[in-house]
């Protein structure tokens, strides 16, 4: 990382509170996808933090002034104490929202964290048929058993959201996989395009769309949109590679989301560990709120103090915030650069590169044995 750009500018006392807190409760998964979110080196059960440490971490969350808390991994449904984490959060006011592949659900735990307050669920999809489905997660009867904890969610009387993940070998069925979600009785579709960090970046070339994919997409969002309309609302996450100007990745750095890790470690973004040079602080050892406001690895890049040209003088610097700074590490070494994304980046040629990448049949599996190794 640059040693050069300035840090980020203003007092503690200016920083508006974060709007949500990620809470990725385990790494633990039975899914195996290789576009997970997750980083490569992954967290061990021995290594998670207890129960008690994060139902401190809620507590805190809320004074703070967090709205919303997002139950997410890994598998958050790996964790005996889910339902005792739910029932915190409901407790100090926080909006709940289960993140979750839905395999280790049955219609009584649904029913205990309905009970314990949970506000709504989301529940990834993979394809729209089983064999597709099943596949790509290395898990058989994933694609089944999704449906029917969908069916369950919606009888339990909770709002579903539908997370359907597209990528170079499921964008053909995307279509059937709109209309299995709104049959199932979503609320409201998140269809997202795969985003190339940590397990993606390993699978970039057996995942990345053709320009002629996402023009077929493109237009499949919007016609569903107005068929579904006041039925169904859909989030629509193209992918960044085909993109002229970054993405505001989550709405800026430390301007309104922070992530806990498994271990304890609070970052901006859920990728942000990539960043070596940075020391991302312990809910361990320090308050949330003192993360939040004075914490360096939050300053760092909060802001528009820290940004080399041409996004310094750019219009757009309040709106895209400089993009994505685990992107810009990933694809040039250093994490102060502008998001090659940008047209305007002076290292935009490593996209045009990377679409120009033959088409890979092969994918590297999300798995703790090759996280681990080296």
């Amino acid at each position: 990382m640059s040693a050069s750009a300035p840090p980020a500018t203003g007092s503690p006392g200016a920083i508006e509170p974060p709007l949500a807190l990620l809470a990725e409760l385990t790494h633990r998964c039975p899914l195996q996808c290789p576009y997970c979110s997750n980083p490569r080196a992954l967290v061990g059960r021995g290594d998670e933090l207890d129960t008690a440490t994060w139902t401190r971490v809620l507590t805190e969350a809320a004074r703070l002034g967090v709205l919303q808390v997002h139950f997410s991994g890994g598998e958050p449904t790996a964790r005996r104490d889910l339902v005792e984490l739910v029932r915190c959060a409901t407790h100090v006011g926080l909006y709940s929202n289960l993140i979750t592949s839905g395999v280790q659900l049955d219609r009584a735990r649904l029913a205990g964290l309905a009970d314990a307050g949970l506000d709504h669920v989301q529940v990834s999809f993979q394809d729209a048929d089983d064999a597709g489905g099943d596949a790509i997660a290395a898990y058989d009867g994933a694609q089944a058993k999704k449906r029917e904890v969908a069916a369950l969610v919606v009888a339990q009387g909770l709002p579903l959201t539908a997370n359907l993940v597209v990528h170079r070998r499921n964008l053909a069925r995307l279509p059937a996989m709109i209309e299995m979600a709104a049959g199932l009785g979503a609320t409201r579709l998140e269809v997202a395009h795969v985003q190339y960090y940590g397990w993606a970046l390993a699978n970039r070339a057996a995942l990345m769309p053709t320009h002629a994919q996402l023009v077929e997409a493109d237009a499949v969002v919007a016609e569903a949109r107005a068929r579904l309309k006041g039925r169904v609302v859909i989030d629509y996450v193209p992918p960044d590679y085909h993109a002229r100007r970054p993405k505001a990745c989550m709405s800026g750095w430390g301007r309104r989301f922070i992530n806990i890790t498994p271990s304890g470690k609070a970052l901006p973004c859920h990728a942000a560990e990539t960043l070596p040079d940075l020391d991302f602080p312990s809910v361990t050892t320090q308050s949330l709120a003192t993360i939040w406001q004075s914490a360096e690895a939050f300053q760092r890049f909060r802001g528009t103090a820290w940004m080399p040209e041409p996004c310094r003088s750019c219009d757009q610097r309040e709106i895209d915030w400089g993009g994505c700074r685990c992107q810009a590490l990933a694809l040039t070494g250093d994490a102060a650069r502008t998001d090659p994304v940008c047209t305007l980046a002076p290292d935009h040629a490593l996209i045009e590169a990377a679409l120009a990448e033959p088409a890979r049949g092969d994918l590297v599996f999300r798995r703790f044995e090759r996280a681990i190794s080296p």
